[in-house]
């Protein structure tokens, strides 16, 4: 793992925390709207979390992919003569 991606993913866990924290000062202040609206699993930018894939999932959605190309560029070929 690159350093740029470990401190990608240091930074949505201290989000997180963040968001948590708010979220609490957020309620004791007698705001429950916004404590509740804050505790989503989302970033401060308002985007959801990236999931990453296995390299398993990466390998099977290559050969998937692959495999159209081949039947696309076929039928192209299939077409032009």
């Amino acid at each position: 793992m690159n350093i740029l991606e470990a401190l990608k993913q240091e930074e949505s866990k201290l989000e997180l925390q963040l968001t948590a924290v708010q979220g609490a000062i957020a309620a004791l202040n007698g705001s429950a709207k916004t404590a509740v609206s804050l505790g989503h699993a989302s970033n401060r930018r308002g985007t959801k979390a990236r999931r990453t894939l296995s390299a398993a999932a990466r390998a099977k959605m290559s050969r998937a992919a692959k495999v159209r190309w081949a039947k696309i560029r076929a039928e192209r070929a299939k077409v032009k003569r």
